[in-house]
C-alpha cells in the first residue's frame, strides 16, 4: 500500500510543478497588466489604383496615387496574334495625389493586359 501512496505523491507534485510552469505563460498571454504584447506589423500602403480598358486593339489605362509616397506603373500588352508583337510601355512615375493615362494598341485582338508597380 504504500508504493501506491508514493506514486499518487509523486504525480501530484509533478502536476503541481507543471501547472506552476504553465500558468505565467498562459497570463502573459490573455492581455493582463504587465504582460507584453505582440506588436503588429504597421501597414505601409502604397501603390496607384489602375483602371485598364480595352475597345478593339486598342488598350487604356487610368492609375491614381491617392497615397504620399511616388509610385511607378507600366503597361504590359499582350497579344493575341503570334506574329504581333506583345510590348512593354514606358515606366512612368505617378506622384501622390496625380492620375496619369497609359494607352497602347496591337494590331488586331488583345489577349491580356496588366500593370506592374514599383515603388520609388
Amino acid at each position: 500500500m504504500r508504493p501506491i501512496r508514493r506514486r499518487t505523491w509523486a504525480l501530484l507534485a509533478a502536476s503541481v510543478a507543471v501547472a506552476a510552469l504553465v500558468v505565467p505563460l498562459g497570463i502573459s498571454g490573455l492581455g493582463w497588466p504587465g504582460a507584453s504584447a505582440p506588436t503588429a506589423p504597421v501597414p505601409d500602403p502604397h501603390g496607384a489604383d489602375c483602371r485598364t480598358s480595352v475597345q478593339g486593339s486598342w488598350v487604356v489605362a487610368y492609375c491614381h496615387n491617392p497615397y504620399p509616397t511616388n509610385d511607378r506603373v507600366q503597361l504590359h500588352t499582350e497579344c493575341d496574334r503570334w506574329w504581333d508583337v506583345d510590348a512593354d510601355g514606358i515606366p512612368v512615375d505617378v506622384a501622390p495625389g496625380q492620375t496619369v493615362r497609359l494607352d497602347d494598341r496591337c494590331w488586331k485582338e488583345v489577349a491580356s493586359v496588366w500593370i506592374t508597380h514599383q515603388r520609388v
